[in-house]
């Protein structure tokens, strides 16, 4: 295993993927938010960040990253500015077992996306798992069934390319769900379009459970603060 200062890494492969959800409840100290983003991104990580529509948060942050000590360093220090985060979800990326045919290029861009992508700005995630009910349990599927659910599962997401890019994460024995599935698209309808068309998939319509949805509109960090608590 790579080592990165006493601590070590403990990503092995592909990166570590914290979403930190949080709350502007009073005042904050944006010149500690700010100088916290620049050592995560000095220290190896992407980052992300999002202004969030609703009462579940007023802003996200997606860090990506080999090293979950710098992740949890950035958490600390936007806690200690005033920032309170309301909801965080931890993940890894990932090459599916039912992604055999993908390329080399395709694979590694499943385990190292490069965020923020482009003119993607409307932002949203949410959590899911898979079914275990007696009559709808999917790790009592074959193999084969499994594999052939998700490929017409993948076929319907491919019909949103170029509108939608859909990083999928994962989160067994990190979180209380089992993938983290953040979207980004041109617009806040491709986003809705996408996932109610998505669902009507078998795979979904009868294996799949989702958590809480979190949208939003990406943006670099000054713009948001700026938003969100002033200059």
């Amino acid at each position: 295993m790579e080592q990165a200062g006493e601590q070590g890494i403990l990503t092995p492969k592909g990166l570590t993927v914290l979403h930190l959800f949080a709350k502007v409840d009073g005042p904050v100290d944006r010149s500690i938010v700010e100088q916290a983003a620049k050592e995560a991104v000095a220290e190896g990580n992407q980052l992300v960040s999002a202004a969030i529509l609703g009462h579940k948060a007023d802003l996200a942050f997606m860090l990506l990253g080999k090293d979950p000590w710098s992740q949890r360093r950035f958490q600390s220090r936007i806690q200690c500015a005033g920032l309170a985060v309301s909801e965080s979800f931890v993940s890894m990326t990932e090459v599916s077992e039912y992604a055999g045919g993908l390329s080399k290029a395709m694979r590694q861009a499943r385990l190292y996306p490069e965020l923020p992508p482009g003119e993607l700005r409307a932002f949203c995630f949410y959590p899911m798992s898979k079914r275990r009910n007696p009559e709808q349990n999917w790790y009592a599927l074959s193999y084969e069934d499994r594999e052939q659910l998700m490929r017409q599962h993948g076929k319907s997401g491919r019909a949103f390319a170029g509108k939608i890019l859909q990083v999928v994460t994962a989160s067994t024995g990190l979180d209380d769900w089992e993938w983290g599935v953040t979207l980004f698209g041109r617009d806040l309808g491709d986003l809705k379009d996408c996932v109610y068309t998505m669902r009507f998939d078998e795979g979904s319509t009868h294996y799949a459970e989702f958590g809480p949805f979190y949208t939003g509109m990406v943006a670099d960090l000054d713009h948001v603060l700026n938003e969100l608590v002033g200059s």
